[in-house]
């Protein structure tokens, strides 16, 4: 057993540490499946190396920690690119298998939020609406964070938009500024609203897309 070896249950009570308190600091609650899984697999690969001496490098733990807790940010990740690139339907394929890999509540929404910016992709904003509207009603009780819940209101502004429905669209941009103020997500919806008002006939704007919010930090 190497000294390298021992360090493997320090690298995973630190990690369950610095990502567990992530959220917390962002007000986005604790998540006590992320807790239970990291501190399962640090108890398990610390068994495995004190106990049955399995050669396991504490590198090679925190990238399999990090793989499994973190899986369906990830593949929300690729899926959210994916789309944006244009193929929702291989977009649509990892949402399903990530929703089947038992995502936390955070992490559901998270995914619905980017099915929903999937939905604008493909010209269906009132199903776009059905989603995000059932994301924003469960998302007080869920600790879903401001920015992911800013890009609800943003990507629902849009959908309203370009179902005509100008005053719920601008109530929406309007509910951006009001949750993450003095953010980029704010300054788009300010933008978004500021056209919205100039617009005579509420015809959306080519450039005005859907926030998918892919890239996000640790929240469950």
């Amino acid at each position: 057993m190497t000294k390298f070896q021992l360090m493997v249950p320090f690298v995973g009570l630190l990690y369950t540490l610095v990502f567990g308190l992530m959220p917390v600091l962002r007000k986005e609650g604790l998540s006590r499946r992320f807790l239970a899984e990291s501190l399962a697999l640090t108890a398990a690969a610390s068994a495995l190396v004190l106990l049955g001496g399995f050669p396991l490098h504490p590198i090679a733990f925190l990238v399999i920690i990090y793989l499994f807790t973190m899986r369906v940010r990830i593949l929300a990740d690729v899926a959210s690119a994916m789309a944006r690139r244009g193929n929702t339907r291989s977009a649509r394929r990892i949402f399903g298998l990530a929703h089947k890999l038992w995502p936390d509540p955070v992490g559901t929404m998270i995914l619905e939020l980017n099915e929903a910016a999937c939905s604008l992709k493909e010209g269906d904003p009132e199903g776009a609406v059905q989603v995000l509207s059932g994301i924003i009603e469960r998302a007080p009780a869920s600790g879903l964070g401001v920015k992911h819940l800013s890009a609800c209101h943003f990507n629902m502004g849009i959908a309203y938009w370009r179902m005509k429905m100008n005053a719920l669209a601008g109530a929406s941009f309007e509910a951006v500024m009001d949750i993450w103020p003095a953010s980029v997500m704010a300054r788009r919806a300010e933008i978004a609203l500021g056209k919205l008002r100039q617009s005579a006939d509420g015809e959306i704007a080519q450039d005005s897309t859907a926030a998918t919010e892919s890239k996000v930090a640790h929240g469950s």
